[in-house]
């Protein structure tokens, strides 16, 4: 089902290319899933894509970059990065407490924002343990923007004037999940995307010490020996096999006329990973639960977005 989105989407972009193959299989995924209800047996296909595919799509462009460019541009940009995830982890507690949302959920929603959206909250979950309503709360909050985010953000950085790295930067830091930032990085253009991708993982890399620290402190507070944390799950493995093709294409095996094919079929997966994404988006669980989870995941959202630009004009990135 969610090739033929794909599929479909990739066709709505040939007469509308500037709003992108991923953006319409996104909202393709979701348009169906408002309307219809879909059927056990396509559930694991379309959790399959949302998920392996993705992280097939990223491994895929790592063949189109070189190992020297993903490390200077992570390190180059870590003042943006680790800029911008203390901003989004000191305003939850803050925003949380605000609007009277309970802890779990403000941490869950602080996390995802700082981090990398459902991926870090299904980590910190694990270690924390909230009900199972307020992980799919703050899964559907993060996401909610990310979607907005794809539509709104390339828009924004041409009003704006943004170079390519410099709206890769951007996304990278100031969009929650993997998917969408690549999606919108992919959007402004190939550059944009690639840059968006390193920011993005280099990002996914900092939720094991932020994991670690909510463990020991979960730890201590409930006075217990310690706090088991599957890192097996949580390790984004498919990381390193980024780094495996991006040193692969390094040695030249890759011939350079293959590369166009390449970031071709990375978009393709990726808006198949976007279909399978909007398939399981359920708007009505999120307007069922209040503003107040909407409102947090939007002032941190901001404050996050334009922090990113006011981090990269202060030090010139």
């Amino acid at each position: 089902m969610t090739v033929a989105i794909a599929a479909v989407a990739a066709g709505c972009a040939h007469f509308v290319p500037i709003v992108g193959a991923p953006v319409f299989s996104l909202l393709l995924g979701v348009a169906i899933r408002a309307v219809v209800r879909l059927p056990d047996r396509l559930q694991p296909g379309v959790a399959f894509s949302s998920r392996t595919v993705l992280q097939t799509a990223i491994v895929v462009s790592g063949f189109g970059l070189s190992l020297a460019v993903v490390a200077r541009t992570g390190l180059g940009t870590l003042p943006v990065t680790l800029g911008t995830i203390a901003i989004a982890l000191i305003a939850a507690p803050l925003v949380g407490r605000m609007l009277g949302l309970a802890s779990p959920l403000r941490t869950l929603i602080g996390v995802g924002t700082a981090i990398c959206g459902a991926s870090a909250i299904a980590a910190v979950s694990s270690v924390i343990e909230p009900e199972e309503a307020e992980t799919a709360l703050a899964i559907a909050t993060v996401f909610f923007y990310n979607v907005v985010a794809v539509l709104i953000f390339p828009p924004i950085g041409h009003a704006l004037d943004l170079s390519q790295s410099a709206f890769g930067l951007w996304a990278g830091t100031a969009i929650n999940d993997t998917s969408s930032v690549v999606a919108a990085g992919y959007i402004y253009g190939h550059e944009a995307g690639d840059h968006a991708t390193i920011v993005k993982l280099t990002r996914a890399t900092l939720i094991l010490p932020i994991v670690a620290v909510i463990a020991f402190r979960r730890a201590r507070e409930i006075r217990a020996g310690g706090t088991h944390v599957p890192w097996r799950r949580i390790v984004p493995w498919f990381i390193l096999w980024f780094l495996v093709a991006a040193l692969i294409n390094s040695t030249g095996v890759v011939p350079a006329a293959w590369h166009d094919g390449i970031t071709l079929t990375a978009i393709f997966l990726i808006s198949v990973a976007l279909a399978g994404i909007g398939a399981q988006t359920q708007l009505p669980r999120l307007l069922r639960a209040g503003p107040r989870p909407l409102a947090m995941g939007f002032v941190l959202w901001v404050a996050v977005a334009l922090s990113s630009l006011a981090i990269q004009r202060l030090t010139g990135l």
